[in-house]
């Protein structure tokens, strides 16, 4: 993967709505991640956040894609929901190390999704980012942290994680406030805002700004009209990873190739 790819994917693969919508119909759903794989560039899993898997899922998951395919994964619950997160150093550990590094170099990043509710508490999110493993079993890991209070909304949080190396998620999303500020070697956006009524998921003027962000993400830019609370990073080639996910959901497949289209 170069220093400047973009990446456009979608939520899982597994979703009764996209049968005949977005796979062909009488597909085999035991042949859907086949499918899927060929038709975006990533895919974001979300059964890692609820259940642990066996090293053969993983190693099933990487045969199954090609060459260059990327799965970020959502980290368990165990680790963001408890009260401090502090102490989530033993179920980080029992993450990463059931199995994750049978993906090779089709793991992308962690992705660390924090409960809405959860207020910025500057020590207790430092301790946090320091358990974040750097590699596991040889393989390095990347991570990026998603937070969903507005209190997070300081240049403090976002010191911390360009300290850890830790990305913080842009999430364009009519439910949570956003944050595009930079913090790490690469760029992780998850756009949460799609319309069913519009067959892509957003009408063409959106997925050609989309367009137009991704590229100066993956140049090093912070593109204006986002919202930012610090000074800009340092401007370098980054990798740059955009998720079609939750909205409309049925539309997120359709979104995701019609911005891949637009991104050549």
């Amino acid at each position: 993967m170069t220093a400047s790819s973009i990446r456009v994917g979608i939520g899982g693969w597994t979703y009764e709505p996209w049968r005949g919508t977005f796979y062909p119909e009488k597909w085999p759903q035991k042949r859907e991640l086949e499918y899927a794989s060929r038709h975006v560039t990533a895919i974001e899993v979300n059964g890692t956040f609820y259940s642990s898997f066996k090293p053969a899922t993983f190693a099933g998951w990487r045969a199954t894609a090609p060459e260059g395919f990327v799965f970020a994964l959502k980290a368990s619950r165990y680790c963001v929901t408890r009260k401090v997160l502090a102490e989530a150093g033993e179920s980080i550990a029992r993450f990463v190390g059931q199995g994750i590094v049978e993906l090779g170099d089709m793991l992308g990043p962690i992705l660390w999704q924090m409960p809405a509710t959860r207020k910025f508490d500057a020590d207790d999110i430092a301790a946090f980012l320091k358990l974040l493993p750097a590699s596991e079993a040889g393989v390095p890991l990347r991570h990026a942290i998603q937070v969903r209070h507005e209190s997070f909304a300081t240049p403090e949080f976002v010191a911390l994680c360009r300290a850890a190396d830790v990305a913080i998620v842009h999430a364009d999303s009519a439910d949570y406030p956003a944050l595009a500020d930079v913090s790490g070697d690469f760029v992780y956006a998850r756009l949460e805002d799609a319309r069913e009524e519009e067959p892509a998921g957003y009408p063409a003027e959106a997925l050609d700004r989309w367009r137009d962000v991704a590229r100066l993400w993956a140049a090093g830019g912070s593109p204006d009209g986002l919202p930012y609370v610090a000074e800009p990073a340092p401007k370098q080639p980054r990798n740059t990873f955009i998720f079609m996910i939750n909205g409309a959901k049925v539309r997120a497949p359709h979104a995701a190739m019609a911005l891949m289209e637009r991104l050549g």
